[in-house]
């Protein structure tokens, strides 16, 4: 499965609602498909986590009010993929543009005018990690261990949670978020009335 594939696939998804259906779907997929391309759709998702697994990112979602801690920022990660490829290369190359992503202001609105969300409103799309994971028990009957270790043999180590290694910065800092994320710092302030 090349890049283009997987994008497909992760793309055709979306058409399914809610989530969970998406997620089912998506399952189903990969679980007609051969053990080396369950690998590659992962090693696919691990590469686009590992894009975003920025403190970049991280202080961005925070100013932004989109995450907690870091189970939050690894199910964002996973949501920013599930948005697709056009999105996703887009705020990976430059988190200062989440602002702009209009499912960021859509989630931002339901949360300042207390509009009632669903699980499928946050920014977090937890189940995205474990598809690849469940097809592989399907089409192979073993677990975990086995996806990890030939991901590993691809050169992948596998972090659950966030390991960025660029520079940390404090989003709260007013200073440097207008510093670093100028476009988010800005939208942020206008959106609450804080300018």
């Amino acid at each position: 499965m090349d890049i283009d594939e997987f994008w497909h696939l992760i793309e055709h998804s979306a058409r399914h609602r809610p989530n969970e259906a998406r997620l089912r779907w998506l399952e189903q997929r990969l679980a007609s498909r051969s053990a080396e391309e369950i690998i590659d759709f992962e090693s696919w998702i691990l590469e686009a986590r590992r894009k975003v697994d920025t403190n970049l990112m991280w202080g961005t979602a925070t100013l932004l009010h989109l995450i907690g801690g870091n189970d939050s920022f690894r199910y964002f990660q996973m949501w920013l993929v599930g948005l697709g490829r056009e999105t996703f290369e887009k705020v990976a190359g430059d988190p200062d543009t989440l602002a702009d992503v209009p499912e960021v202001q859509r989630f931002l609105t339901m949360q300042r005018d207390r509009i009632p969300r669903t699980n499928d409103d946050w920014p977090e799309l937890e189940s995205l990690s474990y598809v690849a994971l469940t097809a592989w028990e399907k089409v192979t009957g073993t677990g975990s261990d086995a996806l990890f270790d030939a991901l590993e043999a691809r050169g992948h180590a596998f972090h659950e949670t966030p390991h960025p290694t660029d520079e940390r910065w404090d989003p709260e800092d007013d200073e440097e978020a207008a510093r670093r994320v100028p476009r988010s710092h800005r939208f942020i302030r206008a959106f609450y009335g804080r300018t």
